[in-house]
């Protein structure tokens, strides 16, 4: 029996006892992890086809470790303009090792109930609301701010002389060479 689950925006065929790699889960490790999105689950009399995944297939797995992949080295050039950059990046990974594939997570034993695998959102960072107090009867509004008026200027600025254009200097017409004499 395998199944080809989605995880990390990656697919990935799996059996029971496989040991793979897969992005960061927040799971610790061993804990177990359930991943609920599964495309496909074949055995040898039936193949399930998920359009495009199955409603209540899960793939249970245990957390083995959290790690950083080899590292990879970014290296940027322009020739000949004295410009290099290098970078190195390590993408966080977790190992798992697949405990057992079921159609139905219903029919999954209880007794290792697992959570799901998170489904990672976008953060929207929010500014901090501040509380506001409100007394009892009628419902005050906030204070403005007080403002202070922008001053006016008391006499208008000079405007500046332009500087006269250049006079070109004369240049004397060149005189006959003289002539040497011993």
């Amino acid at each position: 029996m395998f199944a080809i689950i989605k995880t990390g925006g990656k697919q990935y065929r799996v059996q029971p006892g496989d040991i793979l790699s897969v992005e960061r889960l927040t799971a610790g490790p061993k804990k177990k992890v359930l991943f609920d999105q599964v495309l496909l689950i074949a055995d040898e009399k039936e193949t399930l086809i998920g359009t495009p995944l199955l409603e209540k297939a899960a793939v249970r797995a245990e957390v083995i470790e959290d790690f950083k992949d080899d590292k990879i080295i970014v290296f940027k050039k322009k020739r000949r303009k004295q410009y290099r950059r290098t970078r190195g990046h390590r993408q966080p990974l977790t190992r798992v090792k697949i405990l057992n594939i079921a159609a139905d997570a219903a029919s999954l034993p209880p007794e290792e109930a697992a959570e799901p695998e998170p489904k990672v959102e976008p953060r929207v960072e929010k500014a901090p609301v501040k509380a506001e107090k409100v007394e009892t009867g009628a419902a005050k509004k906030p204070e403005k701010k007080e403002t202070k008026p922008k001053k006016k200027a008391r006499t208008a600025k000079p405007e500046r002389a332009k500087k006269p254009a250049r006079a070109k200097k004369e240049i004397p017409a060149k005189s006959s060479p003289k002539k040497r004499t011993k």
